[in-house]
């Protein structure tokens, strides 16, 4: 395999940075500061002990189809803590791939994703260690667990060793393993429909995509300039998300990669708005990362309650879910001197593109500057569109992209074309190219309602919704209809102490989308269920679009 002379291993790039900086603060979480060096012992100790136990890479990555690991996978399954952080270094370290693992997951889905990835091992929190035990019988390939205390007080679960225990069964030295660029990084994506698949990329190519291994100017970064980064580094990061997600593992890695501090809040297994503002002024957090609307609309609520100093923010990172200019514009005036920094990219792609928003601007949303490696192809995947075309097209990436899916040929090769002789990755998220090179985000192909025969993206929909004052939250989606064949339903969460009834939310649409995209029904509810990272739950929409409480506006 063709590689850049660049190119680097996360868990080498990991020594090198550690060993930069050894007494600088790496992870904190409350009371627990753990160093550089700390976090090197811990990580090197761990990575032993799988090792020890026969885990690693049984085949090299020239062997192998795109869709194939011969890696040993190893989950994740925790709240977010220190021990998250360390068990994925760790992993690199022995050679075997970590993967996330939902904590929201039921029995069934559980069993499914342990079995999907043939984990070997899984390090899990105590809270879940009952849940892990009662389906243990139907994983005969899972051989390690290694559980992590908490304040649930279960006790260990059957088989299964303390993580410090595995910690002083291993050695504090480095690994002498032959670890290349080629090794994996996973990271399981459910999406909106279908069940989780791993996206497998090359650490090389996830460092530049994700990881913190692209400069502003495009260029990649070499091991001396993250060095460099590191010796002059004086900044602390919060991703607010669950590191089961994403895009909080990209901003949790990026940050270490550079030699920053990575902070977590007290109580991880919700969003406490107070606690992760008290964290942010305690720590004297510069950048904080949250997940769209879904967590603006609850901090700002709490930034309405109480006074804190939060001078030291100067970046406010969004992504993964819709940041509505209503809530941006509001998140700057609360906020004087930050920026906000609303991020494009999925799983498949890496971060595609941003759109900055500061004081003295006018907030908006949807629209981004787009990356290296970023376009829009055409809507038959032919070739690239350029500017102007007003054609609505697919958001793709090419250059630093995946592998594929593991063990999933037919997705892999759908997912990841070949156009005019190069690799792209084509997720499902439809755009328009404008005249600016920028582009217009409409929202995922899965979620799109063809309604009357026109195109409705849900996404768009939600933006609009939310441009009224008194919606704090607004899910899109569809339902049956005996002329259209499919409706839009909007299910909306309005804010305490506000009203707005569907004529109102209508001519709020108005502002901003054609006649024909305005929801047909509204259902009003006290709660919209997301997950913990902020992602919407289509499925719960339409079940609730179904209900019979739905209410039918005149639409004059």
């Amino acid at each position: 395999m063709l590689r850049r002379v660049s190119e680097l291993n996360l868990a080498e790039l990991h020594e090198a940075v550690a060993a930069e900086v050894p007494g600088r603060d790496c992870l904190v979480q409350g009371e627990r500061r753990l160093s550089y060096a700390e976090v090197t012992e811990h990580t090197r100790r761990l990575g032993s002990f799988l090792a020890g136990r026969g885990l690693g890479c049984h085949a090299e990555r020239d062997a192998l189809q795109p869709w194939e690991s011969g890696q040993d996978l190893v989950g994740l399954y925790m709240y977010n803590c220190p021990e998250y952080i360390e068990a994925n270094v760790a992993a690199y370290k022995a050679r075997c791939v970590p993967f996330n693992v939902n904590y929201r997951y039921v029995a069934k889905e559980l069993t499914y994703v342990l079995r999907d990835a043939r984990a070997r091992a899984l390090v899990v929190h105590s809270a879940f260690a009952p849940g892990l035990a009662a389906i243990r019988g139907e994983l005969p390939g899972l051989e390690l667990v290694i559980q992590v205390p908490d304040d649930s007080g279960e006790a260990l679960g059957p088989g299964a060793i303390w993580y410090d225990d595995a910690l002083a069964q291993g050695s504090g030295e480095p690994l002498a393993l032959p670890r290349t660029p080629d090794d994996l990084y996973a990271v399981y994506t459910g999406g909106t429909t279908g069940m989780p698949r791993a996206v497998l990329w090359r650490q090389a190519d996830i460092l530049v995509a994700a990881l913190g291994g692209r400069r502003p100017d495009g260029g990649e970064n070499s091991l001396e300039q993250h060095l460099e980064h590191a010796r002059r580094s004086a900044r602390s990061a919060l991703p607010a998300p669950p590191f089961m997600h994403g895009a909080a593992q990209w901003s949790a890695f990026s940050n270490m990669h550079a030699g920053n501090t990575v902070v977590m809040q007290q109580d991880p297994r919700r969003l406490d708005a107070d606690d992760l503002w008290r964290t942010v002024e305690r720590e004297r957090v510069t950048a904080l990362q949250i997940v769209g609307d879904a967590f603006a609309a609850p901090l700002l609520e709490q930034l309405g309650r109480k006074s804190y100093e939060l001078s030291c923010l100067t970046t406010l990172i969004s992504g993964g879910a819709i940041l509505s200019a209503r809530n941006k514009q509001a998140l700057i005036d609360a906020l004087p001197g930050v920026r906000i920094v609303d991020v494009v990219g999925a799983s498949e792609t890496g971060q595609q593109g941003q759109a900055v928003s500061s004081a003295g601007e006018r907030a908006q949303t949807g629209s981004f500057d787009l990356g290296a490696g970023a376009c829009v192809l055409d809507a038959g995947l032919e070739r690239r569109l350029e500017p102007g075309d007003g054609e609505i097209g697919w958001l793709a990436q090419a250059g630093r992209v995946p592998l594929g899916y593991l063990g999933d040929a037919e997705k892999t090769r759908r997912t990841f074309p070949v156009v005019a002789g190069q690799r792209y990755s084509v997720p499902g998220d439809r755009a328009r190219l404008r005249s600016d090179g920028s582009i217009e985000l409409l929202g995922r192909e899965s979620v799109t309602i063809n309604s009357g025969g026109e195109k409705i993206f849900a996404e768009e929909v939600e933006l609009a919704l939310k441009q009224h004052a008194a919606v704090y939250d607004a899910l899109v989606c569809d339902r049956p209809s005996e002329r259209w064949g499919k409706e839009v339903v909007a299910v909306i969460r309005l804010g305490e102490e506000r009203e707005a009834s569907p004529q109102e939310l209508l001519e709020e649409c108005g502002r901003h989308i054609a006649r024909f995209k305005w929801p047909r029904a509204f259902v009003f509810r006290d709660e919209i269920r997301r997950s913990p990272s902020g992602k919407p739950d289509y499925a719960w929409a339409r079940e609730q679009a179904a209900s019979a409480d739905a209410v039918t506006p005149g639409r004059g």
